[in-house]
């Protein structure tokens, strides 16, 4: 049963019982307003032991048996701490084995910290662990950084109980560390900022991305995995749409190929960069929502300028 739902229960029995033995519910404020309160938070179980959780930041996926957890992204401190505090609620004794980051944004891994001394080991692909360390050097705040301290190149596995984590990365995409965290038992794989679903990505170029590679990494992505994978999402314009198949890395990928078309015409056509930065919509993608398309367009302009 999920905390919410745990919680919910809870408050429901007790105004129940309130109202059959005539108890009234104003005799402590205290309690009342402490039953009523909601959890800033939602956490979802999935399947085969691995559920999702969400507040501030990028979407959490968490994996719980018996001999340990793991953990992938941790949104920010304050998150990460209502989270640990929620699995401990399931389990105190359980050791958190494995703290994953599909890549170094501060919505994903500023969290961290609050695993130290607690994580076993972190582990990131290298380039999004120098990207991590990077960030935190010229923001002058390493201090409040748990940065990997397990990178890998291509692949890295590892077992957990009857569960097998592999993390899969297939080239530049939102940055130039992302990564794919596939729980292959239950067939989940967490896309982190790779999918943005129905959502305009940042494309951080600052940090490597490439749309071109990005384009390229999601047919590896429909390639690699299959037809009965769930997929966790990094973000999503409708917060309850965080998980979906292969027809949302479809959309996505199809939005990303229409805008790279779309900028290589306007760019051919003699538009400048300012020009095309005013468009609300790219022709013939009706998958996307809301505003924040020049995200997208600035960083394609010029990785198309560029050749």
């Amino acid at each position: 049963m999920s905390t919410n739902l745990f919680s919910f229960m809870q408050r429901r029995h007790f105004l129940q019982a309130s109202a059959l033995t005539g108890v009234s519910l104003f005799a402590s404020k205290d309690l009342l307003a402490q039953l009523l309160a909601e959890d800033p938070y939602k956490m979802r179980d999935l399947r085969g032991g691995v559920g999702v959780f969400t507040e501030k930041g990028g979407t959490i996926a968490y994996l719980i048996t018996k001999e340990g957890i793991a953990v992938v992204d941790t949104q920010f401190p304050e998150q990460s701490e209502h989270l640990i505090a929620a699995l401990r609620k399931i389990n105190d004794e359980r050791p958190i084995s494995y703290l994953i980051n599909t890549h170094h944004h501060g919505d994903h891994s500023s969290g961290n910290i609050a695993f130290k001394g607690i994580a076993a080991k972190v582990v990131a692909h290298a380039n999004s662990a120098q990207n991590q360390r990077n960030v935190a050097e010229k923001q002058n705040n390493v201090d409040k950084q748990l940065f990997p301290d397990t990178t890998f190149a291509d692949t890295w596995k590892q077992k957990i109980g009857q569960e097998s984590i592999k993390m899969h990365y297939f080239g530049a995409g939102h940055t130039n560390g992302d990564s794919i965290v596939h729980f292959e038992n239950a067939n989940i794989a967490h896309m982190g900022d790779l999918l943005f679903n129905g959502r305009y990505p940042f494309v951080d170029a600052s940090a490597g991305a490439s749309v071109k590679s990005w384009i390229k990494v999601l047919d590896k992505a429909q390639k690699t995995f299959d037809e009965k994978t769930l997929f966790v999402f990094g973000h999503a314009f409708d917060p309850e749409k965080i998980t979906g198949g292969q027809e949302e890395i479809k959309l996505f990928q199809d939005f990303l190929e229409k805008t790279v078309v779309y900028v290589e015409k306007e760019v051919k056509a003699g538009k400048s960069k300012e020009e095309i930065l005013k468009i609300t919509s790219i022709p013939g993608v009706t998958y996307m929502q809301g505003t924040g398309l020049e995200r997208s367009l600035g960083p394609v302009y010029d990785e198309v300028a560029a050749g």
